[in-house]
């Protein structure tokens, strides 16, 4: 028997995410993983490194409650939100329960699901890019998390309030509803967060990858009521921040980096609606899709000829060609006006 096969049979038959760095390319415009163009300077302020740290580092814990608008009992840390999704499948799914969500959205919520060993049911998104909740309540037997990502990605539009709070109420006492919300800082007044009070069963995804700036970093949050948070501290590991992440993370949310934070999403704010407004002109683009987030999908005429016309050029997007109802779509990063300049360049002169 080989190594492959001694491992468990759902993994043998996983494909792995297939995250902006696994799939390579050489390129020097990065704008595929929906990171911020520039980083951020941070100097260390706590060098002990012979002791392990904080289970939950105290100081971020508490700046990030602050900026969100809970008490630290509604926030836990985690690696990147990616760890937030696998520790809630693993601790609320039996192995005969059934993951939700609902595609085209992010691959990670499959992935972590397959990984896990529980079986998903998807319910797609309207032509809109919107929940369909009367198939989502009828196939929500055996359904224990329901994941929705507001803005979503890849579309970058928000999801309707008002049919998140339908969600909520459709599964109350039956499953956990995870909203992601790895973008909300480019559209912060649609936060679901103001409704954790009245929906015990909702939980939050956020990051520092995206408006943050620190996507090296690794440090994600799940914000809930306490008794999730309790669930979830049960099944984390013991020590999931490293001493210089949890150091950087608190310096950024400090007032000083929270307002160089509101500065680089006006910047971007402007950036893409620049972007935007210059690809509408372009002959080989069909449609932009209106975004709430840090990047634009796009649907050209033909859009795997742009995507590796682009990447031979070393500028790196995203292909979403082979996901759901998204055929000759390309996902664009906003970048810096530099680099959005060599984009809409680099397309017009396609022939």
């Amino acid at each position: 028997m080989t190594i492959s096969q001694l491992s468990r049979s759902n993994i043998q038959a996983l494909t792995p995410y297939q995250s902006a760095r696994r799939l390579g390319g050489k390129g020097d415009i990065w704008l595929n993983a929906n990171e911020y163009p520039i980083s951020p300077n941070f100097d260390l302020t706590n060098r002990t490194f012979n002791r392990y740290p904080e289970p939950q580092p105290q100081a971020v814990v508490e700046s990030y409650a602050a900026y969100a608008g809970v008490s630290p009992d509604n926030v836990l840390v985690s690696r990147g939100g990616d760890e937030s999704i696998e520790l809630i499948i693993r601790a609320f799914c039996e192995a005969d329960d059934n993951v939700m969500y609902c595609p085209p959205t992010y691959g990670m919520y499959a992935v972590s699901a397959e990984t896990c060993g529980i079986a998903f049911k998807t319910v797609p998104l309207t032509a809109d890019f919107q929940l369909n909740l009367v198939e989502i309540e009828h196939q929500l037997d055996g359904v224990k998390v329901v994941f929705v990502c507001s803005p979503n990605n890849p579309t970058g539009n928000l999801i309707k309030r008002s049919d998140l709070l339908a969600l909520l109420q459709m599964t109350a006492g039956r499953a956990i509803v995870v909203v992601d919300e790895a973008y909300i800082e480019f559209c912060p007044e649609a936060t679901m967060a103001t409704a954790l009070a009245n929906y015990p069963h909702l939980a939050i995804i956020r990051t520092l990858s995206k408006a943050f700036a620190l996507a090296g970093l690794r440090c994600g949050f799940t914000l809930a009521n306490a008794e999730v948070i309790h669930v979830l501290q049960k099944v984390i590991a013991p020590y999931p921040l490293p001493v210089p992440v949890s150091d950087i993370a608190a310096q950024a949310l400090q007032p000083q980096g929270l307002t160089q934070m509101q500065r680089r999403v006006a910047e971007l704010l402007a950036n893409r609606a620049d972007l935007q407004k210059h690809l509408e002109n372009l002959p080989l683009v069909e449609q932009v899709y209106p975004s709430e987030a840090n990047y634009l999908l796009v649907k050209f005429k033909e859009g795997q000829k742009v995507f590796q016309s682009l990447w031979a050029q070393g500028i790196i997007l995203r292909d979403q060609h082979k996901a759901l109802n998204l055929q000759h779509c390309v996902r664009i990063t906003v970048g810096t006006k530099e680099e959005n300049d060599r984009v809409l360049e680099a397309i017009e002169a396609i022939k």
